[in-house]
């Protein structure tokens, strides 16, 4: 393999690591769905590679572009926000309802990697920025050389979700159902906050 495409990689892993391990809404539901089952994590980056490998291929081909459009970043604030309320005020109220011995429906990890990733405005910014100069950093190797970034890149999310989910459970399983109340609430308030983030922003692009 040419020694340029191998320091790249490694620099592109170090970049993405850096947005990878910033705590944000996936670290969040990793943490809370972990608890019950150490293998979330696998099943949320699966989730998240449905949007971001995708992306990383349209960008490719030119549309990065259109994740700097105002009214792209306002909707999908906008969307993504109301989805972290609806997913914050669920673990809220889950937590009642496991304190009354009643069973809940978790959402799916999977379907939370990908709404949590194509609701997620910075994560689509990232991408329209620093992800889009490793896009074309890596098609400076040829085709090559994106599969590669893109395979590596996403084995980071991999590795870390799978880190968090198996921490989760096993925390879990060893301190019980208080420890699993705790976490809820604290995941879904940080859902809540984020979803008001998100929306706050969008908000404040609209009036200006």
């Amino acid at each position: 393999m040419d020694i340029n495409l191998i320091i790249f990689l490694s620099s592109a892993v170090m970049i993405s690591l850096s947005g990878v391990l910033s705590p944000g809404p996936m670290t969040a539901a990793v943490l809370q769905q972990g608890s019950r089952s150490a293998l979330t994590g696998i099943y949320i980056a699966l989730g998240h590679a449905v949007i971001e490998m995708p992306l990383i291929f349209l960008i490719y081909l030119g549309i990065g572009n259109l994740l700097h459009m105002e009214v792209v970043r306002i909707t999908i604030g906008i969307a993504g926000g109301l989805y972290l309320l609806f997913i914050g005020i669920g673990l809220l109220r889950q937590k009642v309802d496991m304190e009354n011995n009643k069973d809940t429906v978790t959402s799916s990890p999977f379907f939370s990697g990908v709404f949590l990733s194509g609701g997620n405005p910075y994560f689509l910014l990232w991408w329209g920025t620093i992800g889009a100069g490793l896009v074309f950093g890596a098609a400076r190797f040829g085709l090559l050389g994106l599969v590669l970034f893109a395979v590596f890149h996403w084995l980071c999310d991999l590795i870390w979700y799978s880190f968090l989910s198996f921490a989760s459970f096993n925390g879990i399983r060893m301190f019980g159902a208080g420890l699993y109340n705790k976490v809820s609430v604290i995941c879904g308030l940080a859902m809540l906050f984020y979803g008001g983030v998100f929306i706050t922003n969008a908000v404040k692009q609209i009036i200006g």
